[in-house]
């Protein structure tokens, strides 16, 4: 591994906003599920922004820490956080409260790179410093939805089409099963890593534009 400070500096950057984002991920199905009647959460712990509640070593440490200093992939936003668990039968509709509550995760992200951009848009004018942390939030929490919302079990869009389709719980397991390896490869093709990238690019025109109507200068130091 290259001991380069920047190269240092910049990935425990990375890694740091990863973590924060993953925390909100998981927080966003969490608070979802409780509000929608499913007290599994709560019961848990999960109800909460406490890291430690939502941390999986090999996926909010381990994978995230190879891929940004090893493997140095170009999706720093490949991680995941603790599964939160959920009983649909506490739901007054399954089908429509699951697929809420999986949606929540993504939108929790989403709201995150909302939140991130007006703030900077702001004080990065004046702070400019402080464009790299919010580029780096908007486009690490956009990537994480936008990853997230692939529709294969056990991502988010993978329970979102289970519930569409009425996949039962011994496909939708037996998938997931495997899905694990199918999305490792997957995000190593060419072809799925300019999708991905082109998804994202759709997914940050709003934010970007939300930048520039407030000010045309923090856009230009934070998207340019």
């Amino acid at each position: 591994m290259d001991l380069d400070p920047a190269l240092i500096r910049d990935g425990l950057l990375i890694f740091i906003l990863l973590l924060v984002s993953i925390i909100f991920h998981e927080w966003g199905h969490a608070i979802a599920a409780d509000l929608l009647g499913d007290d599994t959460p709560r019961s848990e712990g999960r109800v909460t922004l406490d890291p430690r509640s939502h941390l999986d070593l090999v996926g909010t440490i381990i994978i995230p820490l190879i891929n940004i200093f090893v493997l140095r992939g170009g999706f720093n936003f490949i991680g995941w956080g603790k599964p939160v668990s959920v009983n649909p039968s506490n739901f007054k509709n399954r089908n429509r409260d699951d697929i809420l509550v999986s949606l929540a995760g993504p939108a929790a992200n989403l709201a995150v790179a909302l939140v991130a951009v007006i703030a900077g848009s702001l004080v990065v004018a004046s702070q400019p410093r402080f464009g790299e942390l919010v580029r780096g939030l908007v486009i690490m929490n956009v990537g994480l939805a936008v990853f997230n919302l692939i529709p294969i079990p056990p991502l988010d869009g993978g329970t979102v089409l289970r519930r569409l389709v009425g996949m039962s719980e011994e496909t939708y397991r037996s998938i997931s099963a495997y899905s694990g390896l199918v999305i490792l490869v997957l995000i190593n093709l060419s072809v799925t890593q300019r999708l991905i990238g082109f998804l994202m690019d759709i997914a940050c025109i709003p934010y970007e534009l939300i930048c520039h109507s407030i000010s045309p200068m923090a856009y230009h130091l934070i998207f340019t």
